[in-house]
């Protein structure tokens, strides 16, 4: 899989993308990332890639034009499955839309920042929009590399037990249970029984029903009125 990030601040991806996971499916061959400064696409002496928005208010914006000159040297060069934008308006990132993304072959991903794009970048140019929560950052690097280590990690050899992705939260609507290691017994605090007793049928029981009892108390909302 490869994934290209646009951004005029590439170094705030330096550390994410080079680090756990992320390094290691890429040292496997599991995951091409590239990073991209937009500042190499400008044609401004001074390697601006903003200007004040027209019309209204505070705030630069990101020019269309070398957003435009990139993407369209990316698309020359293969097909893209998704461009995706970093907008705090967009949908919802999950889980389900991290198991969608890891599952196609090139994906672009532009990293917003100052006040936004052009808009014309997303009416012509994107064909996917994500936030990761109702709030706003200085930029779209963090949402860019949140986004990315999440699809990473579900590619088959990225992580050390394949099967360790099936029990995450939400992976199958419902947050993970507890999990607890050595040692069994630590001041007084015990590991439970079950999970000590080598019955793995009565162990996954078990877990499934402190998962639903874990999404009833505190995400009651991916709960069906059944199950609430």
């Amino acid at each position: 899989m490869r994934i290209d990030i646009i951004t005029c601040c590439p170094e705030l991806l330096e550390s994410p993308l080079g680090h756990s996971i992320v390094k290691r499916a890429q040292d496997k061959g599991l995951a091409e990332i590239h990073v991209h400064n937009l500042r190499d696409y400008t044609l401004d002496k001074h390697r601006k890639v903003d200007d004040y928005a027209f019309g209204f208010g505070a705030g630069m914006v990101l020019q269309i034009e070398p957003i435009d000159r990139l993407i369209t040297h990316l698309t020359s060069e293969r097909h893209y499955d998704e461009i995706i934008f970093t907008a705090p308006d967009g949908e919802r990132f999950t889980q389900q839309e991290a198991n969608k993304l890891s599952m196609m072959e090139n994906i672009i991903i532009l990293c917003g920042h100052y006040k936004g794009v052009d808009q014309r970048v997303r009416d012509h140019l994107i064909t996917k929009e994500y936030t990761i929560g109702d709030f706003v950052l200085t930029g779209g690097e963090m949402p860019a590399a949140i986004m990315t280590d999440a699809i990473v990690r579900l590619l088959p050899g990225a992580l050390g037990d394949e099967t360790s992705a099936l029990s995450d939260s939400f992976q199958d609507g419902l947050l993970e249970a507890g999990v607890y290691t050595r040692p069994a017994e630590y001041k007084g605090w015990k590991v439970p029984d079950i999970l000590l007793s080598g019955h793995q049928a009565k162990i996954d029981e078990w877990m499934y029903e402190q998962s639903l009892l874990h999404t009833r108390e505190r995400r009651p909302d991916l709960l069906d009125e059944n199950e609430r």
